[in-house]
């Protein structure tokens, strides 16, 4: 079924694996079949052990209204990730068959597969094994990329140097909630699997890492995430490394909320009461929110206020810009947000269009900035 669907546009690799991958170019308007070789006549598998995760507390106000903010690295345990922490996952995707698998399982359908996912036997030392003879998939949930970051950082850039690593969420999100995916991004992970109906901070920073190339769906990973030093050293984005440059941003105005919101959705009596937050989401040394003064009783919001931004690994940042209206009595009410690649940003004076929880764009609701790199 997949050789006549498919036809000329299926790419195969001609041989039992990939040595490396193609170029992204040799592979335009083709398909790729990446998964683990098929299991049919394996026993059940046991039963997963479920994730840990910490109680909920109750959420702050922001929280309630627009998803909680998104963690930070250098704010996670850097606890050692043991053969336990590593085992306990709870994606199908990733288990690695037998050899009683691999001899029982049909051979056409195994050379369809260009790109091999599964997880070897052992702990995660033995998985990010890099393998000069072939490349590969491998998947970790978000906690344990997040256990083993502080422990196997450096070998985590190493294999995605070669290898695909592909992060998701963990189980328990049953909210739909999402994580920091600059966690895996700056550690090369090339796939970052949200939960698409989790609208939030989390997936704002997905829509604003996208909105560069185009817009097109694909960025390119940093030089630095591809190479190695002189002495077979690699990015670490823990480490705090000098401004490479300083982002000055100013917000002077605001406007459109009187033409795309009701005029009581804010307040039942009087104007709202806007102020923008502006930061940077990037690699730990690099994140920071900033907070203009609030503007009481004012549709047109007029802050002229100055920011600046030093930044370590400015490839990696992005800025993000919200408005929200102070409520005394309740939680504050979301106003829109944007978030932008800082590597592609334009210096000089900017119209910049909000969008709706949902990364939708409205209408008229947009700010007055400035943009200027020093």
């Amino acid at each position: 079924m997949v050789t006549q669907t498919l036809g000329e546009i299926l790419f195969t690799p001609g041989s039992e694996c990939l040595k490396e991958f193609p170029s992204p170019e040799s592979l335009k308007r083709r398909i790729i079949i990446s998964t683990k070789p098929p299991k049919e006549y394996l026993e059940a598998k046991e039963e997963k052990e479920k994730e840990n995760d910490s109680q909920r507390g109750k959420g702050s106000a922001d929280e309630e209204a627009w998803g909680k903010e998104v963690p930070n690295l250098k704010s996670l345990n850097n606890s050692a990730c043991d053969k336990d922490d590593f085992d306990g996952g709870v994606d199908n995707d990733e288990e690695d068959s037998d050899d009683k698998s691999q001899h029982n399982e049909a051979p056409e359908y195994r050379k369809l597969i260009a790109i091999h996912a599964g997880k070897p036997k052992g702990g995660l030392k033995e998985c990010l094994k890099v393998d000069p003879d072939k490349v590969r998939r491998l998947s970790l949930s978000e906690q344990q990329l997040e256990n083993a970051v502080g422990t196997y950082g450096n070998d985590i850039v190493r294999f995605t140097q070669r290898n695909l690593l592909r992060i998701y969420p963990k189980g328990i999100r049953v909210d739909s909630s999402n994580y920091n995916p600059l966690i895996g991004w700056s550690h090369g992970a090339q796939m970052v699997a949200f939960n698409m109906q989790g609208h939030g901070r989390s997936l704002w920073l997905m829509h604003g890492m996208f909105r560069a190339n185009g817009g097109c769906g694909y960025v390119k990973k940093p030089n630095f995430l591809l190479q190695t030093g002189p002495h077979n050293e690699v990015f670490d984005p823990k480490v705090k490394l000098p401004a490479k440059k300083t982002l000055k941003v100013t917000v002077y105005m605001g406007e459109g909320w009187y033409y795309d919101f009701p005029h009581t959705h804010f307040d039942a009596y009087s104007p709202p009461d806007f102020y923008a937050r502006v930061g940077i989401a990037g690699v730990p040394a690099d994140t920071v929110m900033k907070k203009t003064k609030t503007l009481e009783d004012n549709w047109i919001p007029s802050w002229n206020e100055e920011f600046e931004f030093p930044l370590s690994v400015p490839e990696l940042a992005l800025l993000r810009i919200e408005v929200h209206e102070y409520d005394m009595s309740e939680k504050d009410d979301f106003g829109g947000q944007t978030c932008l690649p800082v590597s592609e940003l334009k210096q000089g004076i900017r119209a910049v269009p909000l969008h709706d929880r949902k990364g939708e764009r409205y209408k008229s609701v947009k700010l007055l900035m400035h943009f200027e790199f020093i």
